[in-house]
């Protein structure tokens, strides 16, 4: 397999990606498709879809082996499950799958078509092998089991934000950053209240702590001057 395109995004490195897609859906991307796929035809119809899959590679997790069993972040980081009862980027194969919104979708670019996401899990430049539309007569199952997933549903953080240091993100950008800080980026068997976290997003270092189920941001650093 090849990629057919790659993700577009303001999640620059892995820490703080959301850890499925839909957690944070006020996050937009966008698939940029490779030169050999930048047909107009190729997407005819999609416009009467609402929701996407992606097939993705996760680029930074290959490895020559693989383990039988892995450790959830979200069970703290101790307890094993086994490889394939996780969505954890560490498999046989490194094969990524998200279900996204289609919140627009750019025929005619200067890099082709364009389709604007909603709600990715994937960082900036991740490899797409392919898109699906979602059906839903097919992908829903409202009564389906979430394993011991299901004890993480409802789950965040308050956030406090200070009006100074949230005026320095875009402000079509703030309500996605609200939603990853919420979905709370730390591992789960970090519960420091005294460490400094620091999370990369768009062009901006974001600094925080977390006590008490509050996470309150600490500074908005340019990445700009701190590569300087």
């Amino acid at each position: 397999m090849k990629p057919i395109a790659r993700m577009r995004c303001d999640y620059r490195e892995k820490f703080g990606i959301p850890r499925q897609s839909g957690r944070v859906p006020q996050s937009r991307g966008e698939i940029v498709f490779e030169p050999e796929y930048r047909n107009a035809d190729a997407f005819r119809g999609l416009e009467g879809f609402s929701h996407l899959w992606l097939i993705w590679d996760f680029s930074l997790a290959h490895r020559e082996n693989w383990s039988p069993t892995v450790r959830p972040p979200r069970l703290g980081g101790n307890a094993r499950m086994g490889v394939f009862a996780t969505r954890s980027p560490f498999r046989p194969n490194p094969i990524g799958l998200s279900c996204v919104t289609i919140e627009e979708i750019r025929l005619h670019t200067d890099e082709g078509p364009v389709i604007v996401v909603g709600g990715a899990d994937l960082m900036d430049g991740t490899p797409i092998f392919d898109i699906k539309p979602y059906l839903p007569q097919a992908d829903s199952h409202p009564d389906a089991r979430g394993g011991f997933s299901a004890d993480r549903v409802g789950y965040g953080l308050q956030v406090e934000f200070p009006e100074e240091l949230e005026a320095r993100i875009e402000p079509g950008k703030r309500e996605a950053l609200r939603g990853l800080l919420a979905d709370d980026p730390r591992p789960g068997y970090q519960d420091d209240p005294g460490r400094v976290y620091g999370v990369a997003f768009g062009e901006h270092n974001v600094r925080f702590r977390v006590c008490d189920g509050v996470l309150r941001v600490m500074d908005v650093e340019d990445l700009q001057n701190l590569k300087g």
